[in-house]
């Protein structure tokens, strides 16, 4: 042991830090200067310069918090921390252009061991081993030399921080403008500056989430159901598909080239061309879409202690049952009967915790056949999540190839990663026509209904970025724009009075978003309450034509 540190390279403490601190602010911030540069192009001597000063201010940033934190003997800890969530967040940040924000922060939490294995990578795997592990090792092998005179550390270390100090304060003299002018124009540059974005997005999460445990609101205490979804021969049951992922561009019902719908082409059924999201991930687009908030004035907090639709239609007397294979509902059926179909694990659908959305309709059949009353059922489908689309489809579902049979998607030809992407809707297409079909052979009992809507779209390599979750204002449409349909049986229509050629001409002439989902679904299962608004519901204009 001894001999061993006998090894071990010294350095003076000053010099220590200020290596440590070169390496997070040039090293770990490729992805940072990458977008500075193309934002800022080096096309005159001027921009040259503050170009060249970035790395500069970087530097001394860093370089005084972690000689602060020296003087708690913490810094070894700081530079620790700091290495591993900048390696980290530059390579997802490189690799699939995401942004690092408390959005991500709350989709890292919320991500399954299934999803996190997913994004495993003999690239992901020795990237970190060489810029964070392999850094790491070398921060903590590195030996400090003691000072003869203690209080000669200090001024050194002291010193270091007010050099950093006037550096930072004479290229803001000279450059403030110009700073000040790209990061007001670019809010999101800052989200690519490491190991400040990782902290930022943390603390944020924290704060927004910290209230989450407050006392639950309750809406629609009023909810009845209509007397007219009762006086019949049938009772009712809705079934609500809830898409993952699936982007409306490449939906054939929406003029999409490829025929990757080519049951629903033949279901009848109703889709809203122009639909957008409420959010570009899970964890936003579902508690809001389930929620009496629009986009507009929607409050994650409130959302995360707030009742939301289905508390509303089960209090009306509906029976309610949230069947999941993605990871969860985000709140929305926290209060409602709910299963996570992954755990049945069952052979040939399931493999490694993640399963097919066939696996939904697992005694579902059995479930159906035994419901007293009117019945509302969500199947929240894992739909087209990536990275490892090829995942999402059996074999004899794959209809375009050649495939990316890869969860290095970027590696991949567009060729093969649009083809992998269009299978997994035609396993959409598959799962929802498989709901139809089951709705269909009921209708000797129940009068029957369907509702399809994705929680958000998807990048697939449009502009260097991949999968979702950017902030929703420099978000591209493909994250945004979702596919969106509704499935009425004629039973239904003739009951309660729906014009349904009067639907498809509003489906295609108005535009929509997930807002419409909460009055639209209270609508189609007869629900009467305060919270009901005619204009979201999407039936409305086309009610009581019959």
């Amino acid at each position: 042991m001894s001999r061993f540190s006998l090894r071990r390279p010294a350095m003076g403490h000053v010099a220590y830090l200020i290596l440590c601190a070169l390496y997070i602010s040039l090293f770990l911030n490729i992805a940072y200067f990458k977008q500075a540069f193309a934002l800022l192009p080096v096309d005159s001597l001027h921009n040259a310069l503050v170009f060249a000063t970035m790395p500069v201010v970087l530097l001394c940033v860093i370089n005084i918090l972690i000689t602060l934190a020296s003087f708690l003997w913490l810094d070894r800890f700081l530079i620790v921390l700091f290495i591993l969530l900048a390696a980290s967040a530059q390579y997802f940040i490189m690799n699939f252009g995401v942004v690092i924000d408390r959005s991500m922060i709350t989709n890292i939490i919320d991500t399954t061991p299934a999803e996190s294995f997913a994004l495993m990578s003999g690239k992901l795997v020795i990237t970190l081993l060489l810029t964070a592990l392999l850094a790491v090792i070398i921060a903590l092998w590195i030996k400090v030399k003691k000072p003869a005179l203690v209080w000669k550390s200090l001024a050194w270390r002291g010193a270091s921080i007010v050099v950093s100090a006037l550096l930072i304060v004479f290229v803001a003299l000279l450059f403030y403008k110009d700073y000040a002018s790209l990061f007001r124009n670019n809010k999101e540059l800052v989200k690519s500056l490491n190991p400040s974005n990782s902290i930022v997005a943390i603390n944020s999460w924290y704060s927004h989430n910290r209230l989450a445990h407050l006392p639950l609101v309750r809406i629609g205490e009023d909810a009845t159901q209509k007397p007219i979804m009762k006086n019949g021969p049938r009772r009712n049951l809705t079934i609500v598909v809830l898409g993952e992922t699936s982007r409306a561009e490449n939906f054939s019902l929406g003029g999409y080239e490829r025929e990757t719908n080519p049951r629903l082409a033949k279901d009848d059924v109703v889709y809203f061309l122009k639909t957008t999201s409420c959010g570009t991930a899970t964890a936003v687009s579902v508690p809001c879409m389930f929620s009496n908030m629009p986009r507009a004035h929607y409050d994650e907090q409130l959302a995360q202690h707030q009742e939301g639709l289905l508390d509303v239609i089960q209090r009306a007397g509906i029976n309610v049952l949230w069947n999941d294979n993605d990871g969860g509902c985000k709140g929305a059926c926290d209060r409602v009967p709910h299963q996570d179909v992954t755990r049945l694990d069952l052979p040939g659908q399931c493999i490694d915790g993640e399963c097919y959305d066939d696996v939904l309709f697992h005694g579902l059949d059995e479930y159906i056949n035994n419901l007293k009353g009117d019945g509302v059922i969500v199947l929240h489908t894992i739909g087209s999540h990536g990275p490892t689309y090829y995942n999402r489809y059996p074999k004899e579902l794959r209809t375009f190839t050649p495939t990316c049979d890869s969860n290095e998607i970027q590696n991949c030809t567009k060729e093969q990663l649009v083809n992998t992407y269009d299978n997994t809707i035609v396993n959409v297409d598959y799962i929802v026509d498989k709901a139809i079909k089951l709705l269909q052979s009921k209708q000797n009992t129940f009068t029957t209904s369907l509702v399809y809507l994705s929680d958000h779209g998807e990048s697939l390599g449009e502009n260097g970025v991949y999968l979702h979750g950017l902030p929703y204002a420099i978000a591209p449409d493909t994250q945004k724009h979702v596919p969106m349909l509704v499935w009425l049986s004629e039973d239904y229509q003739q009951r309660y009075g729906i014009d349904y050629q009067c639907l498809k001409a509003h489906a295609k002439a108005n535009d929509f978003s997930q807002d419409n989902l909460f009055s639209t679904l209270l609508g189609l299962t007869g629900v009467s309450t305060k919270e009901y608004q005619a204009s979201d519901d999407m039936l409305s204009p086309c009610r009581g034509a019959k």
